[in-house]
């Protein structure tokens, strides 16, 4: 008795299922695909009891002829794919051809399409149960397909009980059009729930080849999707990507490179202050497909860098460009997954357009006028290391060797060049109170580089209008200090409304930079170990070590090869204070590697500069007089990234006139 046999190709059918059908929201992400790939502008996807009785997905798109309508039920059967060749380049959103015939083999399903330009006025009507083929007739209907499955697993009752509850399964389903939605801005998409409208966005009209008309409908999108509140900052950065010689050829960075290629990463990240505790809003397209990525998500959070505090995470909707040959897509059985052949070079790319799109919101670049998108980013940024930010002035002032008790050799280059944030003591009574100045004249404004004085009057807001320094950053208007709240807060007024300034975490973010400016400026100091440490690696860390052995010894870190994978550890920068030299080596290399950045003075010393700044900056109850809180806010102006202190805790929190007035019930 033969022990191999065929299976019988409805069981076929239901196993290839099982990998590409594995809940409601799978077949509407494939019959979606399906429309978008037809060219459809509007798609129209209708649901009940979550998927499980009603799945109804209708587009205007190209259509099918009455031939084509068979055979797209056949295993294997695409209009995507001609040859192997093309799966190197993959350019459509689905490919495979198995999805309509898995589909139909775990329900009942009705196919009616019609041609967008065929002669004929009828549509053909395709009607399968369970994989075969129950009947196929003329029908009515426009132009495009409609593709409608009920009783999904009906015949498959142990896949069926594992389905979550409708709401669950509704909420994966609503994700993914979300996705698409914003891939597509120029789709219209209409979202049916029980017979109730979710949302129905309009198509927005938009020139691929204009940047600024892509990011206008991707924000209108966004806006569509999630109101108009959120902060976001735009941004488009161009890389250029090394390419080898060969398909076949490390991709390690080494060897010769002979071709350059093009990357483009666009699209809206959320301001410093804008985050979320999970990733749900974290949306990352590649060639305009919705993937799931760890390196990615990565390298996005190491953009924020300071600007986040630790266990948040970061809102964005990136789109991710590059040649279709660069990406293989075809990793995961649902393509919720790829796959990078310089994925390094990528991941380093989307961190260096996060930072440069913070950096330029932070001086106040490209600023637009909708809320949703001001403060932010224009034009393509540069991929240097720190990015393109305004240079401090020349009497930008260093903290005193007495405010920061670092070593002795690191302080010989950070000499004072103008006195710090002066510090006047008051009495205990006196400093239990706010500073504020009651019977005299409100201080003179402390000017920023824009100033507007639109929609005023009487010193509040003409009704409900917002002056026209809405899309200014906040530290590009005019501020007035009111008073210090709690020996901590400082209070100030703007033509926008009120801001709140915590001081200990405004100075902390000067002193930071201050510092971080003179490590950068020179070359880091190494002090010897009284003992050498023999550090022993892996065979991958070994190898990312010795490669950049040169640049470690450069920032203080000298390490020497002992062996094949053992290195000998004799120096440390001076700044350093590890009681476990060997572990310090270890955490930095794990953070290196993790992260995909470069090694840089600006990543090796921050945490030892971050902690000396906390413990030098001006603390709660530490009295500061107007002239002293003045200064303070211009140097905080001038730096690079003044929103957040070096733990991502805000420095600066605002309240709009139209916050205010919902507050007090003045609008509703």
């Amino acid at each position: 008795m033969n022990r191999i046999r065929v299976l019988p190709e409805n069981v076929a059918n239901q196993i290839a299922a099982g990998e590409v059908v594995e809940r409601p929201a799978s077949v509407v992400k494939e019959l979606v695909e399906n429309a978008l790939d037809a060219e459809a502008r509007h798609v129209r996807v209708e649901i009940q009891a979550g998927g499980r009785s009603l799945i109804r997905v209708s587009d205007d798109g190209a259509g099918m002829s009455r031939d084509d309508a068979l055979l797209c039920f056949e295993r294997h059967a695409t209009s995507k794919i001609r040859s192997a060749e093309d799966l190197q380049r993959v350019g459509t959103m689905g490919f495979r051809g198995e999805a309509l015939p898995s589909i139909a083999s775990v329900s009942r399903l009705v196919l009616t399409t019609r041609e967008r330009e065929g002669v004929s006025p009828e549509a053909v009507q395709v009607i399968i149960h369970g994989g075969k083929i129950v009947e196929v007739r003329s029908a009515a209907g426009p132009p495009g397909t409609s593709v409608e499955v009920r009783h999904l697993f009906y015949n498959l009752p142990a896949r069926r009980k594992f389905l979550r509850s409708e709401e669950t399964e509704r909420a994966h389903i609503q994700h993914y059009l979300t996705l698409a939605a914003v891939a597509f801005p120029e789709v219209g998409f209409h979202f049916v729930n029980r017979q109730r409208t979710v949302w129905r966005l309009p198509p927005t009209e938009l020139d691929p080849a204009d940047a600024a008309s892509r990011l206008a409908a991707l924000r209108e999108r966004l806006r569509g999707l999630y109101g108009s509140e959120l902060r976001l900052i735009p941004t488009d950065y161009r890389a250029r990507l090394r390419l080898p010689h060969l398909p076949d050829e490390s991709l390690s960075g080494e060897g010769p490179f002979h071709e350059e290629d093009a990357l483009r990463i666009w699209g809206f990240i959320g301001a410093p202050g804008v985050s979320r505790a999970t990733r749900a809003d974290q949306h990352i397209f590649v060639n305009r497909r919705p993937i799931e990525h760890r390196g990615l998500n990565r390298a996005i959070l190491e953009g924020y860098h300071t600007a986040l505090m630790k266990g948040r995470f970061p809102v964005c909707a990136l789109f991710i460009e590059c040649d279709p040959a660069l990406v293989d897509v075809n990793v995961h059985p649902a393509k919720r997954e790829v796959k990078f052949r310089l994925e390094l070079q990528v991941r380093t790319a989307v961190t260096q357009a996060v930072r440069q799109a913070l950096l330029r919101y932070a001086a106040g670049e490209g600023a637009e006028p909708a809320r949703l998108a001001s403060r932010g980013e224009s034009g393509a940024a540069s991929g240097e290391e720190r990015g393109a930010a305004p240079e401090p002035p020349a009497e930008s002032p260093a903290p005193t060797e007495q405010e920061l008790k670092l070593p002795g050799d690191v302080l010989a280059r950070l000499r004072p060049r103008r006195e710090e944030i002066p510090r006047t003591p008051r009495s205990e009574a006196e400093s239990r109170l706010p500073t504020a100045f009651p019977g005299t004249r409100s201080p003179e404004p402390i000017s920023g580089p824009a100033s507007s004085d639109e929609g005023r009057a009487e010193g509040r807001p003409e009704g409900s209008k917002l002056p026209a320094s809405e899309s200014a950053p906040l530290l590009q208007i005019p501020l007035r200090v009111l008073g210090v709240l709690g020996d901590l807060y400082v209070a100030m007024e703007s033509d926008r409304g009120l801001v709140l300034m915590d001081q200990h975490a405004a100075h902390e973010r000067v002193l930071f930079e201050q510092m971080m400016e003179q490590l950068e400026s020179g070359p880091v100091p190494a002090q010897r170990l009284l003992l050498p440490e023999t550090v022993e690696l892996g065979p991958r860390d070994a190898a990312f070590l010795r490669r950049n052995l040169e640049a470690l010894a450069r920032l203080g870190v000298r390490l020497n090869e002992f062996g094949e994978r053992t290195f000998l550890l004799d120096a440390l920068p001076s700044f350093v204070s590890a009681p476990d030299p060997r572990r310090f080596v270890l955490d930095l290399l794990d953070e290196l590697q993790r992260t995909g950045v470069r090694v840089n003075r600006f990543r090796l010393g921050e945490e030892a500069v971050a902690k000396t700044v906390c413990r030098h900056a001006v603390k709660a109850g530490d009295p500061l007089k107007p002239p002293e809180i003045e200064r303070l806010v211009e140097q905080l102006r001038r730096c690079r990234m003044p929103y957040t202190c070096p733990h991502g805790r805000p420095t600066l929190i605002e309240f709009s006139y139209r916050e205010l007035e919902k507050r007090f019930g003045r609008t509703g």
